[in-house]
């Protein structure tokens, strides 16, 4: 199935007692691995006596990078940080897999970055043309990692030198940098990604989201604010700069599909905000059915609510075969839609004869829901109602997301009544965006919503595009 995918998920641990931080980290990114599926990498140093460090990462799953056999000869360690990834700046190849480690004779460190900085395409012909750098991989971080050097050449001080950097990149970025005996981590002023810390015994964790804390039995402690630099020392203790905030813009998308449901985001619970884009759809437009349904996974809890709200009954609608792995998706036409099929299978027995509310968080190009929709019809659906938890996409994302290209987006070529003839539906309502922003009521958190409205928080003129779609 076609689905939206953000670029990356980072973590970092640090303690000042040797202890199992390779296995902490490797435990997080598999909780974390929904945000990236492509590749997965753990730096760590390999003694407290000298500045070497030792990087394992390649492409693939957590489970394929980390196997049994290296976790059990994994060193203890007083640090690490650790990435999953998925490649919207650079291909997907070993080298751009995270962390990008940087030896140098002022500082040795590792980066872990969460974003895309917009800017990347302008800052690495300056340094290439100019400074006569060399770059090893294609991605963005590298890019991050060279800035940092040059800061520390004038600075002397790694927090000052990052916030420093914070001056001359530009888009969205969450950071996790380790060096041998401190975390610096930093989000970037519009805080257009999440970045949380916790505490895990003595010592300090930090991550993407907080489903990350769950699973290795963290607490939450706080978010990491945006434009905020913290510098997290072994003895837990941490001290930040801060560069001055600009217009709160977290990603929607965290809140619609990205992040897990039962994480919290900048306080806000994802599994309550999903719920409450059902209701809000359910009020929007009442429709006469007998069962609501969520396309799995990420239709399942906006269609719960929906469901509480309208009082209609919630069932299930496909059964999902969780054993077909990434290369059953073929890169054919003819692949993808068999890929369809192995992946989701509509349960007759709960749809056949009935109307069917069927939830889901989007739609970009229209094939894959097009797909289910003929699905269900086989299986002998009565109606099909399709209702998205969000507004029609019309406009590319710069910040991490693969919506690079108006031309693939269907609602940026179709009407709503177009593009329900499109995808064999016999109703089709997105959710109104005025009702999406509004369930932050209440909070600081405002979101960006460039990709339903064409505007942005921040100048993108200078964003270089990947066209993923094809």
């Amino acid at each position: 199935m076609r689905k939206l995918n953000e670029e990356c998920g980072v973590f970092g641990i640090i303690g000042n007692e040797p202890q199992s931080c390779i296995h902490v980290a490797a435990t997080a990114l598999l909780a974390l691995q929904h945000r990236g599926q492509e590749g997965a990498g753990i730096a760590y140093f390999v003694s407290d006596s000298d500045d070497a460090i030792a990087c394992r990462k390649n492409v693939g799953l957590v489970s394929e990078v980390f196997d049994n056999k290296f976790l059990a000869s994994a060193p203890e360690t007083y640090s690490a940080c650790g990435h999953v990834r998925y490649s919207t700046t650079g291909g997907n190849t070993a080298e751009n897999t995270q962390p990008i480690v940087t030896n140098h004779s002022r500082l040795t460190f590792a980066v872990c970055h969460n974003g895309n900085i917009t800017n990347a395409d302008a800052l690495r012909s300056e340094m290439v043309n100019e400074r006569g750098a060399v770059f090893y991989t294609t991605n963005d971080t590298e890019i991050i990692s060279k800035l940092i050097v040059d800061r520390m050449i004038k600075t002397g001080d790694l927090s000052k030198s990052v916030l420093s950097v914070m001056d001359a990149i530009e888009g969205a970025y969450s950071l996790v940098i380790m060096t041998r005996d401190k975390l610096v981590v930093a989000r970037d002023p519009n805080g257009f990604r999440p970045l949380c810390m916790g505490r895990l015994g003595d010592s300090v964790v930090v991550a993407s989201e907080t489903c990350a804390f769950d699973s290795i039995g963290a607490t939450y402690v706080r978010d990491i604010s945006p434009g905020e630099v913290c510098c997290i020392g072994q003895d837990g203790k941490s001290v930040s700069l801060y560069k001055k905030p600009a217009k709160r813009s977290l990603c929607v998308f965290e809140m619609i599909y990205f992040a897990r449901p039962d994480s919290y985001i900048d306080g806000m619970s994802v599994y309550k905000a999903r719920l409450e884009m059902g209701r809000a759809l359910a009020r929007q437009c009442p429709t006469d059915a007998d069962i609501v349904c969520g396309v799995p996974e990420s239709g399942f809890d906006a269609a719960y609510g929906y469901s509480m709200e309208s009082g209609l009954p919630y069932g299930m609608a496909f059964v999902r075969n969780r054993y077909v792995g990434r290369s059953f998706i073929l890169p054919s036409q003819v692949g993808r839609s068999r890929a369809v099929g192995l992946k989701l299978n509509p349960l007759r027995a709960s749809i056949e004869g009935k109307r069917v509310i069927l939830v889901d968080d989007s739609i970009v190009r229209g094939t894959t829901s097009a797909r289910i929709i003929r699905s269900l019809r086989d299986a002998g659906a009565k109606e099909i109602h399709m209702r998205i938890s969000a507004p029609p996409f019309v406009a590319p994302c710069f910040f991490g997301v693969d919506i690079d290209s108006k031309e693939n987006l269907i609602a940026n070529k179709y009407s709503v009544d177009e593009i329900c003839k499109q995808i064999g539906a016999d109703s089709l309502v997105y959710l109104d965006l005025d009702a999406l922003t509004s369930i932050t009521q209440g909070t600081d958190v405002t979101y960006c919503t460039g990709c339903f409205t064409d505007k942005y928080p921040i100048d993108v003129s200078g964003a270089g595009r990947k066209d993923k779609f094809d």
